[in-house]
């Protein structure tokens, strides 16, 4: 079983930044692909940032050069580093962990946080 705990939300105005974080415990802690997803504009989540196999990071087209994946392993915690916020990006954001597939793909994810609300306003 995995737990992810995701923290680090709240408001901003445009062009300001936030750090989402997500704590993981219950597993091997390298077992997983973790990704960072909102949802999209028909509601379904989609993909932000997250990791491929051998630890490559991997962005939507759209945050790509504003937003930085990270985990730091010994505090066992992913991270989101988000700039130059835009207020179509007021959404809730979660952190998710597979073990197979693809990263942009919700479909292919196993566990779920419970997910951080991020507010941006203009």
């Amino acid at each position: 079983q995995v737990q992810l705990a995701e923290s680090g939300g709240g408001s901003v105005q445009a062009g300001g930044s936030l750090r989402l974080s997500c704590g993981i415990s219950g597993y091997t802690y390298n077992f997983y692909l973790l990704g960072w997803f909102r949802p999209g504009p028909g509601k379904e989540r989609e993909g932000v940032a997250g990791s491929d196999y051998g630890g490559i990071p991997k962005y939507a087209d759209s945050v790509k050069g504003r937003f930085t994946v990270s985990k730091d392993n010994a505090k066992r915690t992913l991270y989101l580093q988000m700039n130059s916020l835009k207020p179509e990006e007021t959404a809730m954001y979660y952190c998710a962990a597979r073990r197979t597939g693809t990263w942009y793909l919700s479909r292919d994810y196993n566990y779920w946080g419970q997910g951080t609300q991020v507010t941006v306003s203009s």
